[in-house]
């Protein structure tokens, strides 16, 4: 698609009726609750998936390298926000010991096949939180800002050709995208949102067995988003040049270890609450399919329709792309016996290997086994304390001071016991589908030792670019040269290593 035809297309899709738009949504929504009714959304037992994102770099250089279009469509990966980003998507299986080996190996099968193919462009894919080193020749700034006018339309240059995301950008109605970020000593303007795609993300998916429990799961998923979060943390720090603080050591002492979190909140929300946000409790599931009508709408956009099943709730589906929570859920499904319930966690960066994003969606999937269940205390950890736990986790890593109930009902704010109990309570969730106890460990093992040795991949990253500086790098100097460390040491390790090897070898 040209940059005329894409102006054109994102002019139409402005021009689309917001009022009926929404008609048409709360239409689908009674659509999805009276299915509910008749438990068309129940599954046989609790099913996973997974969702990877990658960005794309020159495999001598580290420096960012747009991917060819031609090269994505052939691998068979998705196109994400950035001409730089990647995605797969897993195929969904049953919680079980056969269904995460599938997992693992569908992510492993396709991401070699990838690798393999853009390796004769000179381009390898990374799995990682925040890129920091920019294209050759160009500065982040320029790359993440630079877009043209046509006919009125802004069109973001280095953005794929999703009329949805540029049409964000020329939305003028009560809802709009924040379009700036926001993180300490960092600042940047954009006229589009193209400085999202700054991030990249793993998602692990769990399907209910039944639709009405889905409160239940949610409710629990939120208690431990602070927790997860801490210990996926990997996004400590931006492109050396979209710093601007006076003090270079500020930089490095005032990190947020995710900053992952800032980027897609400032980025596309306009005030608070914003669409981006730690979501509340759910009463209900009807309360759910409810929320997504009544969120705001930025672009309502055209929708098109096949013989899909969830597309006889078309506009609901397009309306519930842009409600973006941190723990979300999800209706849908290709066909009717395929409908289902889920809940998507979304906080979590890219992970150093494929083993280590693998353990989040176990130890994910465990836990909500367990935590409904065994109906553990720490549902009743106020909401209040568990949205303060995630943003504490934002800002500190695994040094944040987290609030949690353990299973004997005692309150803490001691890691230990809190990663203990968790650890505990994921590995009973696994034991519960069938897994044996060496398979647990071999699930549990790389997130375990995170939280026995204190580091995540941001806490690794943070303290090799603060030695640097201390012997006599520059800022810019000591934040890529730890970029170029992670992917080299990745390159190694992301298909058959973890993370703590890294951390041992320290």
């Amino acid at each position: 698609m040209t940059e005329s035809e894409l102006a054109r297309a994102v002019q139409e899709a402005l021009g689309t009726d917001a009022r009926t738009f929404q008609r048409r949504a709360a239409e689908d929504a009674d659509v999805i609750i009276e299915g509910l009714s008749e438990g068309v959304f129940d599954n046989p037992q609790a099913i996973v998936g997974f969702e990877y994102e990658f960005y794309a770099v020159d495999g001598e250089t580290s420096a960012l390298r747009r991917v060819p279009r031609r090269v994505l469509e052939y691998i068979g990966f998705e196109k994400e926000l950035g001409l730089h980003n990647a995605e797969m998507s897993t195929s969904p299986q049953p919680l079980n010991a056969h269904g995460l080996r599938a997992q693992e190996a569908e992510i492993k099968a396709r991401l070699t096949t990838a690798l393999d193919c853009v390796r004769p462009e000179g381009i390898t894919l990374v799995s990682d939180g925040l890129w920091t080193i920019p294209p050759e020749g160009e500065g982040a700034r320029e790359y993440l800002t630079d877009h043209i006018t046509d006919g009125g339309i802004r069109i973001a240059t280095n953005m794929s050709d999703s009329v949805r995301y540029h049409a964000m950008a020329n939305a003028e109605g009560d809802t709009t995208a924040g379009m700036h970020l926001d993180a300490p000593n960092v600042s940047l303007d954009s006229a589009t949102v193209m400085p999202e795609s700054l991030i990249t993300s793993i998602q692990p998916h769990y399907q209910v067995a039944h639709a009405a429990d889905l409160p239940d799961y949610f409710n629990y998923a939120l208690r431990i988003a602070g927790p997860l979060l801490a210990l996926g943390a990997n996004s400590p720090f931006f492109p050396p040049e979209l710093y601007d603080a006076d003090s270079e050591e500020a930089v490095v002492e005032e990190a947020w270890m995710a900053n992952r979190i800032a980027v897609f909140e400032s980025v596309l929300n306009e005030s608070s609450p914003g669409k981006v946000r730690f979501p509340h409790d759910l009463s209900s599931t009807e309360e759910a399919v409810d929320r997504v009508v009544a969120d705001d709408t930025i672009v309502p956009m055209p929708v098109e329709t096949s013989n899909r099943f969830d597309d006889e709730f078309a506009h609901f589906r397009m309306k519930h792309g842009t409600y973006w929570r941190w723990v979300r859920p999800v209706f849908g499904g290709a066909t009717r016996s395929a409908a289902n319930a889920r809940i998507e966690f979304r906080p979590i960066g890219s992970q150093p290997t494929v083993r280590d994003s693998v353990a989040f969606l176990a130890v994910f999937a465990g836990l909500l086994e367990s935590l409904p269940r065994r109906e553990h205390p720490v549902i009743d950890l106020d909401w209040a304390d568990a949205r303060e736990n995630f943003y504490c986790a934002m800002r500190d890593g695994l040094a944040a001071d987290l609030s949690w109930i353990t299973g004997g009902g005692e309150e803490t704010i001691e890691s230990e016991a809190l990663f203990t109990d968790l650890f505990d309570h994921a590995r009973d969730g696994l034991k519960l589908r069938g897994l044996s106890d060496q398979e647990v460990e071999t699930y549990l093992w790389p997130l375990r030792h995170r939280a026995r040795h204190g580091y995540s991949p941001a806490e690794l990253r943070h303290e090799r670019v603060s030695d640097l500086r201390s012997e006599g790098d520059s800022l810019e100097s000591a934040i890529h040269t730890a970029q170029r460390e992670y992917i080299d040491r990745q390159k190694e390790t992301l298909l058959e290593g973890s993370f703590a090897d890294w951390v041992d070898d320290r």
